[in-house]
């Protein structure tokens, strides 16, 4: 939006208001980190000559809409036009839409090019098409963008190295945190508007340590590239107690505000392999990540939106549990997760999927109140993104839209993957009883309640050859169970 600015000409519209951070009960890390990047560059801005109308949050007559400040603007500035980004969720692009019919000067809305593919391209490419495959959407990614290619083949002869990058991590596996950054004047003065607002939302503020300048994204972007790339790729589903970031790059937050480029990442990540400096698997699932999965599930958004956030597949309707809130659980794998998302507002990819993920599917959990709650928790969460994640990837609540099958996991994978299990109180080795891992009679007991659904998918086909040899008593205590791990759960107990 800004590449046409004039500063001699043009004002520059930002406004930090009540009902955009309160939307859901936004982690307080979270608040912060968006409110100073906005700052911050809103000082860029005015540096470079620009004549920036801030609105603070605390700022008196600020009315706590966008609608409503965007009113106050045009009382203000009388301009002759307006021009606008889209915005990135559908909730607040429907806003700007009223803004065209409501406003007495002309908006022009200009497309987010804060990704790779846009939406009508996206749009063509999944039109016709039966089903849509992450795998196909990513290999025309890697045809347009050219990014590890050898002409018109993928360099090293496939285009998937996922085989090699589902390794658990070792004890003396090699891992760097990321980049770490003091928080400025301004960034302080964030942290005490947030302490003081929103209390009482989920999460610790401090330490605070999240870039919020593009110049220290891309210091954090350099850090993992030399110190973590190399070791990403084996080890990328792996998960360690007190280890929350292993290998990982912890920059989509700042991918997702624009404060790093998605395309320009990918090709420093392909040099890091050109130069010898990090292995094909590793550079190839970092990228897979970016150009796939990333511009994949935000295609998916679109597609499927406004109506996507209440789906409900499998019509799970258990309210969510108090301890995804307060991390206080005998089940050591989701204490862990949860008390670092309280932290650091972040958890990786895998400990989402497979073990809160997991846990509320396997649970029959609200898909709408599971939503809800990652779209609050982490300061990567913005809805075109952790929608699909959650309702499609993790809850299977869109019946295969986004995945071929439900992402579900006895204990077995959690212990194969981590090592959370040598503390915890349940044992993933034990099947049933009191100390059997909730998460094995959980899975059992969730493939026998959709056995309708799922029996007939052939990804499933290997664990409906199983549960139909199991005997009926051993059903029957799957059932039992069942039955007291979700009282616990309602207890509090759990």
């Amino acid at each position: 939006m800004l590449a046409g600015a004039d500063p001699e000409t043009d004002v520059i519209l930002m406004v930090e208001v009540d009902s955009e951070t309160q939307s859901v009960r936004h982690h307080k890390k979270k608040i912060s980190f968006i409110l100073s990047a906005m700052r911050a560059f809103g000082d860029e801005l005015a540096a470079r000559g620009f004549f920036v109308d801030y609105v603070k949050l605390d700022k008196l007559g600020n009315c706590g809409t966008f609608t409503g400040e965007l009113m106050r603007a045009l009382e203000r500035h009388k301009p002759d036009h307006v021009v606008l980004t889209e915005a990135s969720e559908w909730r607040v692009l429907e806003m700007q839409r009223g803004w065209l019919e409501t406003c007495d000067v002309p908006i022009r809305l200009l497309p987010d090019n804060r990704f790779i593919c846009d939406r009508p391209r996206f749009v063509a490419w999944a039109q016709g098409r039966k089903s849509l495959v992450m795998e196909y959407f990513y290999r025309d990614m890697r045809r347009l963008t050219g990014l590890l290619m050898d002409g018109d083949q993928p360099a090293g002869g496939r285009w998937n190295f996922d085989a090699e990058n589902r390794r658990p991590a070792k004890p003396d596996l090699w891992m760097t945190a990321p980049l770490r950054f003091p928080p400025s004047a301004r960034t302080e003065e964030v942290l005490k508007l947030v302490d003081a607002r929103f209390g009482d939302h989920f999460g610790d503020n401090a330490p605070f340590w999240f870039a919020t300048t593009a110049k220290e994204a891309e210091q954090a972007r350099d850090h993992f590239l030399k110190n973590n790339l190399p070791q990403f790729g084996s080890t990328q589903d792996a998960m360690q107690r007190d280890q929350p970031f292993m290998n990982h790059a912890v920059l989509a937050l700042y991918l997702n505000v624009g404060l790093l480029d998605p395309l320009d990442l990918c090709r420093r990540a392909e040099q890091e392999w050109i130069c010898g400096r990090a292995p094909l698997a590793a550079v190839e699932g970092f990228i897979r990540q970016i150009i796939g999965w990333r511009e994949f599930v935000r295609g998916i958004y679109w597609l499927n939106m406004p109506n996507y956030t209440k789906l409900n597949h499998f019509g799970a309707s258990r309210p969510l549990p108090s301890f995804y809130w307060s991390g206080e659980t005998k089940m050591a794998c989701m204490r862990a997760v949860i008390g670092q998302t309280k932290i650091h507002a972040y958890a990786h990819h895998i400990q989402r999927l497979m073990v809160t993920g997991n846990f509320a599917l396997l649970a029959g959990l609200d898909p709408h109140e599971v939503h809800l709650w990652y779209l609050s928790v982490y300061a990567d969460a913005f809805e075109w993104v952790e929608a699909p994640n959650t309702i499609g990837m993790a809850l299977f609540a869109d019946g295969g839209i986004l995945a071929t099958k439900p992402y579900a996991a006895s204990g077995s994978y959690i212990h194969k993957m981590g090592n959370y299990c040598a503390t915890c109180v349940y044992d993933p080795k034990i099947k049933s009883g009191p100390h059997a891992c909730p998460f094995n009679p959980l899975y059992w007991d969730f493939i026998g309640r959709h056995q309708d659904q799922l029996g007939r998918n052939p990804r499933m086909g290997p664990v409906y050859a199983t549960w139909r040899k199991m005997d009926s008593a051993r059903k029957g205590h799957i059932s039992q169970d069942t039955e007291q791990i979700i009282a616990a759960m309602t207890a509090g107990t759990l």
